[in-house]
């Protein structure tokens, strides 16, 4: 007889039921970032973890430190070697380009008054003013650091320039003849002098010299990024100490002592040289650029008066201004009368015996040449054309030559003080880069040094 299956028991059924395997625990798959976060955080929860991390933390503060004082210090050395090398020479070529031409000017009238024959002196002095304006015009062009605006002021010279130099000549070939036309073509040369070539070298020389400005203020600019990150540093750093202080009554680490001193000297340095770099590029401003844009001013105010006066002969008052006076006449009192300002501008800016002697020197020679002027003038009302070119003439020779050459000394110990102060100033900042990357790495290894060594104590 069969007996009908009997029904298993629950338990009996869940203990012959297949188990589902459980998988291993696999590789952490998470991205690098939280792996470092997770082991850094494991560290700070002991003594150890936690100096290692202060000790990264000032090692990096040290460094940026002095990165950054580099870099901002290298950047305030390139403007001020700039003014040194590029953009105050560059003033000083378009000065000389505005005194060249105008001398040229100056001397080209002064062969009419001798009448047919042009003296050789005066042709020589013509030839040279000619000459130095090219030189000065190259030496302009050939510095890369030139803006546009200068370009196009030495371009536009470059292309003016020959046509005066023609004019000239055609004046010259007319004398020589004996036409009135010639007086014609100096007139007409003039006005290309007055009102094309002197316009576009004073424009030149305004252009570089507010570039000179802009260098000198840029290298003068604080570096307050520098300073305040140094003080960021020397606060982490005694607060590292203070705290190794309060754990381990040790009253010094001498690797993080080390770092210190090593941060206050890049901090000192950068102060007292960058202090010292504002003052020389100050004094360079002060008592040499300011008296040089005054005494170019006057010279090339005594190359105009000088023009006007030959002028003022050569045309006998056929030339008349709006107001229906002598054109050459009036340009001779008006340069004379901003001739006179200037020297007493550059007499105040003198700070020492070799600066205001020529200056005052100019100023007598001036009042001598306006003497000389209104004698010739009188002569000249009295139709005594003759007396009055030959007082014209002997003034040439004396009070006019002795204000050129007055100025001229003047101006070149003037130049010599603004190089001084400026490569004073450029100087003061010459090493701090290098110093600055060299003591910061120094106090980086003393933080790390310092810190292992507390570290070590703990093993």
């Amino acid at each position: 007889m069969t007996h009908p299956p009997t029904a298993r028991t629950a338990p009996e059924k869940a203990r012959t039921q297949p188990s589902v395997p459980v998988p291993a625990p696999g590789p952490d798959r998470r991205t690098p970032l939280p792996r470092a976060t997770d082991r850094l955080r494991a560290a700070a929860t002991t003594e150890p973890g936690r100096l290692r991390v202060i000790g990264a933390v000032l090692a990096l503060i040290v460094v940026a430190f002095g990165g950054v004082t580099a870099l901002e210090v290298q950047d305030r050395a390139g403007s001020a070697n700039d003014v040194v090398e590029h953009s105050q020479p560059l003033s000083s070529h378009a000065a000389d380009i505005f005194r060249s031409l105008a001398a040229a000017d100056a001397a080209v009238t002064e062969g009419f008054l001798a009448g047919r024959q042009e003296p050789a002196g005066t042709r020589k002095e013509y030839d040279e003013a000619i000459g130095n304006t090219y030189k000065w015009l190259q030496a302009a062009a050939s510095d890369t650091s030139a803006s546009q605006e200068s370009r196009a002021r030495i371009t536009e010279l470059y292309e003016k320039l020959p046509e005066y130099v023609r004019l000239v000549e055609r004046a010259r070939d007319n004398n020589r003849q004996g036409f009135p036309l010639g007086g014609a073509y100096l007139r007409y040369a003039n006005e290309k002098m007055t009102e094309g070539l002197l316009p576009a070298a004073e424009s030149l020389y305004v252009s570089e010299t507010e570039r000179l400005g802009r260098d000198r203020d840029d290298a003068r600019t604080w570096p307050f990024l520098s300073i305040g990150l140094g003080l960021v540093t020397l606060g982490a750093l005694y607060w590292a100490q203070r705290r190794d202080y309060r754990r381990t009554n040790r009253v010094f680490n001498r690797g993080l002592l080390v770092a210190t001193a090593a941060s206050t000297v890049v901090l000192l340095w950068l102060a007292v040289g960058h202090t010292m770099a504002r003052s020389g590029l100050r004094d360079a401003d002060v008592h040499g650029q300011r008296s040089l844009d005054v005494l170019n001013s006057a010279r090339i105010d005594s190359l105009k008066a000088r023009a006007n006066e030959n002028l003022a002969l050569v045309a006998r008052g056929s030339v008349l201004t709006p107001e229906g006076e002598d054109k050459y006449e009036s340009g001779f009192t008006t340069e004379m009368e901003e001739l006179g300002r200037q020297l007493a501008k550059a007499e105040k800016l003198a700070e020492d015996s070799r600066g205001k002697g020529p200056v005052n020197r100019a100023l007598n020679a001036t009042e001598e040449w306006r003497r000389s002027h209104t004698a010739a003038r009188e002569s000249e009302k009295r139709g005594d054309y003759t007396d009055a070119r030959e007082k014209i003439g002997r003034s040439k020779t004396s009070s006019y030559k002795r204000v050129g050459d007055e100025l001229e000394a003047a101006r070149v110990h003037e130049r010599d003080q603004f190089r001084a102060a400026a490569e004073s100033g450029r100087g003061a900042l010459s090493l701090l880069p290098f110093g600055a990357v060299l003591l910061a790495l120094l106090g980086a290894g003393a933080v790390i040094a310092g810190v292992n060594r507390r570290v070590s104590e703990y093993r």
